[in-house]
């Protein structure tokens, strides 16, 4: 005979005093990612490497009660370490993860050796090793106190491909994808869950000047809505998988592309 361990939370889950750490939290998606838990009453870590006055008009509007900055190199795996224990002493704990920081580096086969490998190895270092690292902290640490979430930004790319110059980066974020999945398998029945959120064009200050750039017209054609994606839409996504109302969710990949599947 099989029973069922029923879970009840209900509908009133809150983001109130929780305590998140969030990568690339400085601009774009990261940003609004952060912006949107900190509105909700969340404690946001807001993690930057170099947009340090970015990060800084988050922290002073919400102030040093609900934000902690940490500069950290993410292709450095010592920075990784300090970041996550810089992170955890700050509150005593940590309720989840949302992996957001990601390179985009333009780099095609064509280029000598040395760069290839050179943007490959940086692309690893940050989309997949420091991830990685960072999951295993996680992990670890929601073990110890009854569970915790993981959201993971992949992106479009990882599971339909992406144009010659980003081979690596489509590579990497189908890393996110499989270890994403991994991490929901292994470890839900510890109540450690874990999202994957997949955008495919989002109008930050990263991408729009490419969209915008002579003879691009075909990245915005390609889009059935016609635009990409505002950041706060993703924000949304994230914070509503942190709250907890779609624990049976885990493991799945959250489209957020104005439904360009294919193209």
């Amino acid at each position: 005979m099989i029973t069922f361990k029923i879970l009840r939370i209900g509908n009133k889950m809150s983001l109130k005093n929780k305590v998140y750490l969030v990568t690339g939290a400085s601009r774009g998606i990261g940003a609004a990612i952060a912006e949107n838990l900190l509105e909700n009453g969340a404690k946001v870590i807001l993690h930057y490497n170099t947009a340090e006055m970015s990060a800084a008009e988050l922290y002073e509007k919400f102030g040093p009660k609900s934000c902690l900055k940490v500069r950290a190199n993410l292709e450095k795996r010592d920075d990784v370490d300090c970041l996550w224990s810089q992170s955890l002493a700050w509150q005593g704990h940590i309720d989840g993860l949302v992996n957001n920081a990601a390179l985009m580096i333009d780099s095609e086969p064509k280029e000598e050796l040395d760069i290839w490998r050179r943007d490959w190895d940086r692309t690893i270092a940050v989309n997949v090793q420091a991830v990685a690292d960072l999951c295993r902290f996680g992990i670890l640490n929601f073990q110890k106190n009854g569970g915790g979430a993981i959201v993971n930004i992949a992106s479009r790319a990882g599971f339909r491909g992406d144009f010659p110059d980003s081979i690596h980066y489509a590579a990497s974020k189908g890393a996110v994808v499989a270890l994403t999945r991994s991490i929901a398998k292994g470890y839900a029945n510890e109540n450690i869950l874990a999202y994957i959120v997949a955008p495919g064009w989002v109008a930050t200050e990263r991408v729009l000047p490419k969209l915008n750039a002579p003879g691009n017209e075909k990245a915005i054609e390609e889009i059935p809505m016609g635009e990409p994606a505002p950041p706060t839409e993703v924000g949304n996504i994230v914070a509503f998988l942190l709250e907890g109302k779609a624990r049976h969710a885990t493991g799945c990949t959250f489209d957020i592309n104005g439904a360009s599947y294919f193209h």
